[in-house]
């Protein structure tokens, strides 16, 4: 349960905003960037293209949330990580403190710290599809909305998931001239800025150029030396060529990016004192001030990379990418091209111990390259019948390097090296036919063939071959599908019921290891997903969506270990049968003008139900595997989200002021380390207050965010000797000025 002093806190920010209550609103808010869709109440529908038409959300027998560039703002999201705030059932957990991020979308999700596994929530820009996690950590900027959808993807999607999909959808080129651009400046020197241009270059062609940059806002700081860690310096940048010519069916989207990375990471503390060099060294004791962090680098990591004696835990990376959207109007039909290539560099150090003794430092060295090909068809008429059919062909190259000095505590220093090519091509089709005006049936079906090939890996510990080059390989043939009916039984009341199945890739487990066992491939994991739902607009002014689930979970993929020919391997494995169960609501009312109050709650909870895992221990003593029955105990993850905002618009001598609020719960997080790296449930709670005229040209905001200073972790984990957490951020506030004309 939530202390009291969350309901007193909750009470506190309700109230510094009641004031505009008691009139009622006679002007809107500040309009959105141009180009983009502005956020509506609940009597206005908000498109979506989430089945790859313009639909109203309410109309779409799918779980799914919109989150629109105005939350983006006021919440202070700029990456993907940061949508857990705003989204039901979501959870996005950084690795080790800064890594690869770990989605984790009804309880479905992937805990991995290496980089060349596939994840369980496909993230795609502009229809384009990024299966390599560690590369959705760009800048998110110029973004109209992004679209979450709940539950197993694939018959409308490139790419095949078990627990979802997180759509963003960027402002598109303009017909006319528009320029604008957001500046913030907050507490600790954080600076975020935002530009953006768009207009016609000629009759049918137009342009946007976007650029953003992030800054500062280091509030951790050395224990040993004072120095601070944790400034953010990231650039983004992006070009939209659109070309539509009039009454020639073409329309072509060309989309250039470039991003380019060297923040500092945010630091571990200690959860418990760190006995350096296993107790012969000196004891650092375990952090009161959660701001408190130590790192160091050592000479080994020094010789074999780009890293100085005055480096500090963080990131050197390079993105750039391109793509093509070309679709062509025949007639009866639509024909959908999308060519894509993306390139990342990834240079990554990280001090997994919080401490100047080199205990557990490492080095990621990673280059990627994707190259995606779509193609497909879809009826351009409406009617009876809608349907889109297509074909995917992807080819993901990764190289990657992975150094783990452990000079302090096992005198060693480990380097692991292997490349990975992974190969996709799949075929998909979602038809959905009206029997009635109120009835409607929805068939989709997709069968993929991937090869996944993990070559040359070869490990060496303190200069000594452990594992020679080795070279394994995995492939998978699934053929998942979707059966689905929606009902309207009365006018703004809609109800469905959908059967799916979800395939998630198998792969292979990258760490540190001697031993071939250690790398040989583990399955995929199938879910056999079952869901009924509705949404409603009983009235103008009030919108309600819920839903309700089932999965059958059958080889989850757990990290674990397995019994090698040398002993117990760290490994990825498979749980045999394993199940998923809940529900979410969401709310919104818009009673009188200008005023908006939004809530979501989501409930999930999940066992093994055959699971025998290998016990470590008891398996070393008797000389061969022993395992533990863990049928029917919990999966661990969050098992209640809750959230929302109410905000609400008045009108004062010809200009609009809004003062708003936010709120994000997230019950306790067990871990299945042990209970030392639970996280305990918590509540941030944000406020804004902004000024803008009525014509909405220009927007004036004070902001404040965690503003009770909520103390909690993002990830909690221990490596060799150092039981370590990253905190979230403390408190904060400063001021952000838009314009747009």
């Amino acid at each position: 349960m939530m202390r009291s002093t969350y309901g007193t806190a909750m009470c506190a920010a309700m109230s510094a905003i009641a004031w505009g209550l008691a009139a009622p609103a006679m002007a809107e808010t500040a309009s959105a960037d141009a180009g983009a869709e502005p956020e509506a109440p609940a009597s206005s529908p908000i498109v979506v293209t989430a089945q790859h038409r313009e639909q109203s959300a309410q109309d779409v027998g799918i779980a799914l949330s919109v989150v629109g560039q105005d939350m983006l703002r006021e919440r202070g999201i700029t990456n993907v990580n940061q949508l857990q705030d705003a989204v039901p059932a979501l959870q996005v957990e950084p690795a080790f403190g800064g890594g690869a991020p770990q989605f984790r979308l009804r309880g479905v999700g992937f805990q991995d710290y290496a980089s060349n596994n596939s994840p369980t929530v496909g993230v795609y820009v502009n229809e384009v599809a990024y299966p390599v996690p560690i590369m959705t950590q760009g800048l998110i900027f110029d973004v109209a909305r992004v679209e979450v959808l709940r539950g197993p993807q694939g018959t409308l999607y490139g790419r095949n998931t078990t627990g979802g999909a997180i759509n963003f959808v960027t402002n598109r080129p303009t017909d006319t001239l528009h320029a604008g651009g957001t500046l913030e400046y907050g507490r600790f020197g954080a600076f975020n800025g935002e530009a953006y241009v768009s207009g016609p270059l000629a009759d049918g062609v137009s342009l946007r150029l976007a650029g953003a940059t992030q800054q500062g806002g280091a509030f951790q700081h050395n224990r040993d030396t004072g120095a601070s860690l944790g400034d953010a310096n990231r650039w983004g940048g992006r070009a939209l060529l659109q070309v539509a010519p009039r009454g020639s069916g073409l329309t072509m989207l060309l989309d250039f990016h470039y991003g380019r990375d060297t923040s500092e990471a945010t630091g571990l503390y200690l959860l418990n004192p760190l006995h350096t060099r296993g107790g012969a060294g000196p004891t650092i004791p375990a952090d009161t001030d959660r701001n408190a962090t130590g790192w160091g680098v050592s000479p080994q990591l020094i010789a074999d990379t780009d890293l100085t004696a005055r480096s500090k835990p963080g990131v050197n990376n390079r993105t750039w990418g391109v793509s093509a959207n070309v679709a062509y109007d025949f007639g009866p039909v639509t024909f959908t091209s999308i060519t894509s290539y993306d390139w990342l560099s990834r240079e990554q150090f990280g001090d997994w111990d919080a401490s100047a003794s080199i205990e557990a430092d490492t080095f990621f060295g990673s280059k990627v390259k994707v190259f995606a090909q779509e193609a497909r068809l879809s009826n351009s008429k409406p009617g009876p019948l809608t349907w889109v059919a297509g074909v995917y062909y992807s080819q993901q190259h990764l190289n990657e390097r992975y150094f783990s000095d452990f000079l302090d505590i096992y005198g060693t220093y480990a380097r692991v090296n292997y490349a990975q090519a992974v190969e996709s091509v799949s075929v998909f089709g979602q038809a959905e036919y009206q029997f009635t005006p109120r009835l409607r049936a929805i068939l989709g079906m997709r069968y993929e063939h991937e090869t996944r090939a993990l070559d040359g890996f070869g490990s060496a510990f303190g200069g000594a071959t452990a594992l020679p080059p080795t070279s394994v390989d995995t492939a998978m043939d699934p053929f998942t599908g979707k059966v689905a009916l929606q009902y309207t039984p009365a006018a703004h009341v809609m109800v469905y019921a959908s059967a799916s199945r979800g395939t998630k890739s198998g792969g292979f487990t990258t760490y540190n290891t001697g031993n071939s066992s250690g790398i040989q491939p583990f399955r995929p994991e199938k879910i056999n997903a079952y869901e009924v739902g509705f949404k409603a607009n009983p009235l103008p002014i009030v919108q309600i969506n819920g839903s309700a689930y089932y999965y059958d979970y059958h080889d989850q993929q757990v990290l674990s270990a397995v019994w090698g020919a040398n002993g117990p391997v760290g490994r990825f494995t498979n749980a045999d049968k394993s199940r998923v169960l809940g529900g979410e609501l969401e709310l919104v009312l818009t009673p009188v003008k200008g005023l908006s109050i939004n809530q979501y709650l989501s409930y999930s909870e999940g066992k093994y139900l055959d699971f025998q895992d290998l016990d470590v221990a008891a398996s070393r003593a008797a000389g061969g595997p022993v395992y533990t029955d863990k049928s029917h105990t919990p999966i661990p993850f969050p098992q209640w989200s809750w959230g929302g905002g109410l905000s609400y618009a008045r009108p004062v001598a010809g200009f609009v002021v809004t003062p708003s609020t936010t709120f994000t719960y997230r019950s306790k997080y067990p871990s299945w380390l042990g209970t030392t790296y639970d996280i305990g449930a918590y509540v941030v709670i944000n406020a804004e207050l902004s000024l803008a005229p009525a014509n909405g040209k220009w927007n004036l905001a004070l902001w404040g965010r965690n503003i009770f200073n909520e103390k909690y972790d993002l990830t909690r984990n221990f490596f060799t000797s150092a039981d370590i957490a990253q905190p979230a951020r403390p408190a904060s506030y400063g001021v952000r000025f838009s314009v747009n004309y």
